[in-house]
């Protein structure tokens, strides 16, 4: 289905980027915790939100 090159294409691919987003992640850390601070707060109202709507699509329909 796929050639040699292109499964270690992918390989060397997936390890690159994860190693990649992993260190940049580290690297804004800091930065996330002063300008994040309270962003749980609007991901729970996103999730209450489509909560609601699946309770009025429930119960409605």
């Amino acid at each position: 289905m796929f050639s040699s090159g292109q499964l270690l294409f992918a390989v060397f691919f997936i390890i690159s980027f994860t190693a990649i987003v992993i260190l940049m992640y580290r690297k804004d850390a800091k930065g996330h915790k002063i300008h994040y601070a309270g962003s749980y707060k609007i991901l729970i109202g996103f999730i209450l939100a489509i909560f609601a709507l699946f309770l009025i699509k429930v119960f409605v329909h």
